[in-house]
C-alpha cells in the first residue's frame, strides 16, 4: 500500500492469538519506517506481559511504543506530522479507539491496528469488530490449532489444564492460565 498525500485509512490485523497480529504490524511499522515515514506506535498500558513499553511478539521480535492507558491519551500523543500511526492490543482499549482511528485517518493518518477479534468464550472482543467494520483493509490471520492442526481462529483460555468456563472475566491481566490456539471444532467453552 502506497501513502498518498491528504489520504488517511484504516488497517485492521486481527485473528486469535499466535496467529502473528504483532509480528504483523511490527513488519508494516518497519516498512514505514524504511520508507521514511514518522511513525508512532502505541499500545494499551495493560499489556505488559513482554514489555512495559515496547509492542513485542511471542517470539521475541519488538518495536518501540508508547504504553498508554486509554484512547483519549493515545489520541493526545500523536504528534501533526506523523504519517503512520500503529496500535497493538486494540481488544484491550476502551471503545472510544474507534472514534481515534476514525478522526485520525480522516486528519489523513495510516492507521495500522492489531487485536483480537474475538474472546476467549469466542464473542466478538473490544473495539476490534467495530474497527474490522470501518477499516479500508482487514487482514484475518488464523495460527494453527494445537489439538488438531487446522487453521484456528479462536483462543482457547486453560485453567488448570482446563477450558475456562464461560463465566470467568474476559480479561485476565497478570494471571497465570495458559492461552492455545484452537480451531471452531477443538474450542471449549464450559457453560
Amino acid at each position: 500500500m502506497h501513502l498518498m498525500k491528504d489520504m488517511g485509512w484504516l488497517e485492521v490485523i486481527c485473528g486469535s492469538m499466535y496467529s502473528g497480529k504483532s509480528e504483523e504490524l511490527i513488519r508494516r511499522v518497519k516498512r514505514a519506517k524504511i520508507g521514511r515515514l514518522k511513525v508512532q506506535v502505541f499500545k494499551p498500558r495493560l499489556d505488559d506481559r513482554f514489555n512495559k513499553v515496547n509492542v513485542v511478539t511471542h517470539n521475541g521480535d519488538q518495536t518501540d511504543a508508547v504504553a498508554v492507558v486509554d484512547s483519549g491519551v493515545l489520541f493526545s500523543l500523536v504528534e501533526d506530522d506523523t504519517e503512520v500511526v500503529a496500535i497493538d492490543e486494540a481488544q484491550f482499549f476502551d471503545n472510544g479507539l474507534v472514534d481515534v482511528c476514525r478522526r485520525l485517518a480522516d486528519k489523513g493518518k495510516r492507521v495500522i491496528v492489531a487485536g483480537l477479534d474475538l474472546d476467549f468464550r469466542g464473542q466478538p472482543f473490544g473495539p476490534t469488530p467495530a474497527l474490522m467494520a470501518m477499516a479500508e483493509y482487514v487482514d484475518k490471520l488464523q495460527a494453527i490449532c494445537i489439538k488438531c492442526g487446522n487453521p484456528a481462529n479462536r483462543t482457547q483460555r486453560l485453567v488448570n489444564g482446563q477450558p475456562a468456563k464461560a463465566t470467568e472475566p474476559t480479561i485476565m491481566v497478570g494471571a497465570s492460565e495458559s492461552y492455545e490456539a484452537r480451531c471452531r471444532r477443538c474450542h471449549e467453552v464450559p457453560r
